[in-house]
């Protein structure tokens, strides 16, 4: 195959691999996946790319291929039934699989053709999986890939044909103009795209979102929390929630609340099945306070809340919810004040709160109760068998306070000053983790805290409960928005006081190694930003989004309009002393743009001079390749031309050689058109030194 022939090839094996790794990337940017399924595409583009560099040698056969495929289509109803336990998540370990085998033993265009199918399912499953910005971006690059596969695999398939020469005029590994072209094609569909996505509401995820799987799972949310789940989330810092305080009073580190447990075993806490209160939404509006809270004086704060997918339908609020506006059709209010999602947005919820905030115990007013409700002495008094050190130390921390909020502050204090905070999980199970807590570890994260502070209240005959969710975000101050992580997951204690009700304490002392500010981090900040402006009008893009943008657009065109309406006498003002700077430097004003005017006229044809100029040095010093006889033919015309013969466009190479009067520029013209057509048809590159000796000889003759 000729040299430009093989820059081809080499072309579209990169924009194969391209296809696969964006497809791969498109699923893995989701984080839906377990690490081990991730791992199989990229040893499968590790070894493509060591064999197509002559590294690596992998001899499989067509039936051993089909035979693997057979096999793992067998493993796929286990997989889904047992391993993957989600249909989504089963399909993309059945592709990736695919995909890697037949990227590994691809020979043939049909193996090629394959591969690429695979890799538009791997698309399509991040495109279910997935509606982040990354997935724009792996999109982006796949359609870039796929148009260079397209064309190069065009040139491929002709190049293949007897007697067919591609033109290649650069020696670079991969034909610069092939990708150019490839990049501008992407471009401008990508263009041709966002106008679209501009124009159309979204409608394929109410299309497609019954196939969704239901998001980040978040395992210290669920009814029952087993001491460690939270731990274990708070090493991730992938975003839950974006909030915006639309009050001067959100400029603080909110508790956000999420849900609230009350049956403890000693290992786990679990929330008990007592039935939930259904919140009607009238028009996308509920109101969730009594009218004796509404009438509550006090500060409020108002602001949005925008939940990423996670695998509960848990509510989060900062205060005590009074209104809220949000795109469901019922809410579940659980006896614990805590709300979920009843009927409605399944993967992630956007609504706008209105809430008290409400004063420490402190700073109340209440009137002492005569005893506790029974509902509350049954439900948050309830203790498994403990370890008799627990009370006995709960004790010995309260004996000084006379009141119940005093003894909770002195358990809260002694916790927080007299323990030591970590992520660190213990290195086994111990039969009694909060007693091992307690007594020997002496540290730990803030469910450990939590746990031990609800039960020692407990033990005294204070109802307790402990309540999870996360505490403050990180403020971005290029989207004015708080981005609230995983790695903020927090739980905390509220305890009945009788006269005033459940008060929040939390016992977790501050982490003494809080993460530094560092480059990455305010990198984080600039990728969040933009994540914004994509869930803002991509994702959640609907008519509202569209009417915002119409209205911007003629606001934005109004007053260009009113500027150029001006008076005319403040124009002539302004223009005043540009005209008296213009005529002062008239004569270089003009220069320039003479300059400019001659660069435009004549630049490109001295770039393409130049260029002809350099390839035909390379050629005399034996750099050639088959597509370099064109160029070497243009310049043989336009000597020709010099001397008075020009080749009209109807006449052959051959038929303007025997039409050139006899003598001995036909002679070296002949000779040089038979030594042309050896190398632009044949591919004879050793005839190139003669085509230059007869190009001298040319411009040597009378």
């Amino acid at each position: 195959m000729a040299r430009g022939a093989d820059r081809h090839e080499r072309f579209f094996q990169f924009c194969l691999l391209g296809l696969v790794a964006a497809g791969y990337l498109a699923v893995a940017g989701s984080g839906a996946l377990a690490w081990p399924s991730l791992l199989v595409v990229p040893a499968a583009l590790v070894a493509r790319t060591l064999i197509l560099l002559g590294r690596l040698r992998l001899p499989a056969s067509d039936r051993a291929v089909t035979a693997l495929t057979i096999a793992y289509v067998g493993f796929f109803p286990l997989d889904y039934r047992f391993l993957s336990r989600d249909f989504l998540t089963a399909v993309a370990h059945l592709v990736f699989f695919l995909a890697a085998l037949r990227l590994v033993t691809a020979r043939r265009g049909r193996d090629y053709l394959f591969t690429a199918i695979l890799s538009l399912l791997e698309l399509l499953t991040g495109a279910l999986l997935s509606i982040q910005l990354g997935f724009f971006v792996c999109l982006a690059g796949y359609l870039t890939f796929a148009i260079g596969a397209l064309m190069s695999a065009e040139m491929r398939r002709a190049a293949g044909r007897a007697g067919y020469v591609a033109r290649a005029a650069s020696r670079w590994a991969i034909a610069p103009r092939l990708a150019a072209m490839t990049c501008f094609v992407a471009l401008g569909a990508l263009l041709l795209t966002a106008l679209l996505f501009l124009v159309l509401p979204r409608t394929a995820h109410a299309a497609l979102g019954h196939l969704m799987q239901r998001g980040l799972y978040l395992p210290g949310f669920s009814n029952e929390v087993t001491l460690g789940a939270i731990g274990e989330i708070k090493s991730s810092a992938t975003p839950v929630m974006r909030v915006r305080f639309f009050t001067s009073e959100g400029r603080f580190t909110a508790r956000w609340r999420g849900a609230a447990l009350d049956r403890f075993d000693g290992k786990r806490w679990s929330m008990s099945g007592t039935p939930s209160d259904l919140v009607r939404v009238e028009g996308g509006r509920a109101r969730l306070a009594a009218e004796a809270q509404l009438r509550r004086p006090g500060p409020r704060i108002w602001y949005r809340v925008d939940l990423k997918p996670l695998d509960t339908d848990v509510l989060f609020f900062a205060g005590l919810p009074e209104h809220i506006q949000i795109n469901a059709l019922l809410l579940r209010r659980d006896a614990s004040g805590g709300y979920r999602l009843g009927v409605g947005e399944a993967m992630g919820a956007h609504y706008l709160v209105n809430a008290f905030l409400e004063p420490s115990p402190e700073e109340r007013s209440g009137t002492a109760a005569a005893g506790l409700p029974p509902s509350i002495a049954e439900r948050y008094l309830q203790l498994p068998a403990l370890d008799p050190r627990v009370a006995t130390l709960a004790r010995r921390w309260s004996q000084d306070a006379r009141t119940p909020l005093a003894k909770a502050r002195a358990i809260e204090g002694r916790l927080q000053t007299l323990y030591g905070y970590t992520l660190d999980l213990p290195g086994r199970e111990h039969p009694d983790p909060l007693a091992h807590f307690l007594f020997e570890r002496r540290r730990g994260h803030c469910e450990y805290f939590a746990s031990a502070m609800a039960v020692m209240l407990r033990s005294l005959g204070i109802p307790a409960r402990m309540v999870t969710g996360f505490l403050g975000g990180t403020f971005n101050p290029l989207s004015g928005q708080y981005v609230v992580r995983a790695s903020d997951a927090h739980t905390w204690v509220e305890a009945y006081l009788l006269g005033w009700g459940w008060a929040t304490f939390d016992p977790t002392p501050p982490d003494p190694s809080p993460p530094a500010s560092s480059l990455w981090s305010q990198v984080l900040l600039y990728l969040d930003a933009v994540d914004t402006l994509w869930q803002d009008w991509v994702v959640t893009y609907d008519l509202g989004r569209q009417l915002v943008l119409a209205d911007r657009l003629e606001r934005t065109g109004r007053n260009w309009r009113l500027d150029l309406a001006s008076p005319w006498m403040s124009l002539r003002q302004r223009m005043a002393p540009a005209a008296l700077w213009t005529w002062d430097h008239a004569s270089a004003i003009g220069v320039w743009l003479g300059l400019a005017v001659l660069a435009l006229w004549r630049g490109p044809w001295l770039w393409r001079t130049l260029a002809q100029r350099r390839r035909l040095r390379s050629l005399r010093r034996g750099k050639v390749e088959a597509g370099d006889a064109t160029l070497v033919y243009q310049q043989f015309l336009r000597i020709l031309h010099k001397k008075g013969y020009a080749k009209p466009s109807w006449l052959t190479p051959q038929e303007f050689v025997r039409a050139l009067p006899a003598g001995g520029t036909a002679q070296v013209a002949a000779e040089f058109t038979a030594a042309y057509q050896e190398l632009r048809f044949g591919g004879k590159l050793e005839v190139a030194s003669r085509l230059t000796h007869f190009l001298e000889e040319l411009e040597q003759s009378a």
